[in-house]
């Protein structure tokens, strides 16, 4: 019997994250099954990037805005558009005229259920300071696309994590490295 017929069971389960286990596998979902809305932002050359510690990692880590869907009590049914326009204003600052769902992608599909829903920002306004709500202490970087590399190596070699989807920003550069 291979790992998909076994039963998934429930080892553990916190307030936000429940660990499990199918076969061999163990793996970590969240509650609820919440999902999460990551927005890139792109406003004349520049991406907007978020910087806040986060304690698996123990240190800041270099991030696109994002944040979770329908998580508060009586949001569940949250659209993803919805929860990325409020999450771009809390985290950075800007609003965007338009929101575009480019499509739901998994976290780490061998580790965890996560998925989120990227989210393209366009029409940028500032209408505030960002930072995150009281909880959160988040420090916005405002980056020149052109630049987008150099700033990652220097923020990785000052001893920050860069987050995963930190790749679609690079993936240009990172082609022509692999094509030469």
């Amino acid at each position: 019997m291979n790992d998909m017929d076994q039963p998934e069971k429930v080892c553990w389960e916190g307030d936000w994250i429940v660990a499990k286990k199918r076969g061999r596998w163990e793996y970590v979902s969240r509650s609820r099954s919440i999902r999460a809305a990551v927005i890139l932002a792109v406003d004349d050359g520049h991406v907007l990037l978020v910087e806040q510690y986060r304690t698996p990692l123990s240190k800041p880590c270099i991030e696109l805005p994002a944040g979770l869907i329908g998580d508060d009590d009586g949001s569940e049914g949250e659209h993803a558009l919805d929860a990325a326009g409020r999450e771009l204003e809390e985290e950075t600052g800007y609003r965007a005229d338009r929101l575009i769902d480019a499509g739901e992608f998994m976290s780490s599909p061998g580790m965890v259920t996560e998925s989120f829903t990227l989210v393209i920002a366009k029409g940028l306004t500032r209408v505030g300071p960002g930072g995150g709500t009281e909880s959160e202490d988040i420090t916005v970087h405002r980056v020149p696309l052109d630049a987008i590399g150099a700033f990652i190596d220097g923020q990785r070699n000052a001893g920050k994590a860069i987050d995963v989807r930190m790749l679609m920003l690079l993936s240009a550069d990172l082609l022509k490295l692999a094509k030469a």
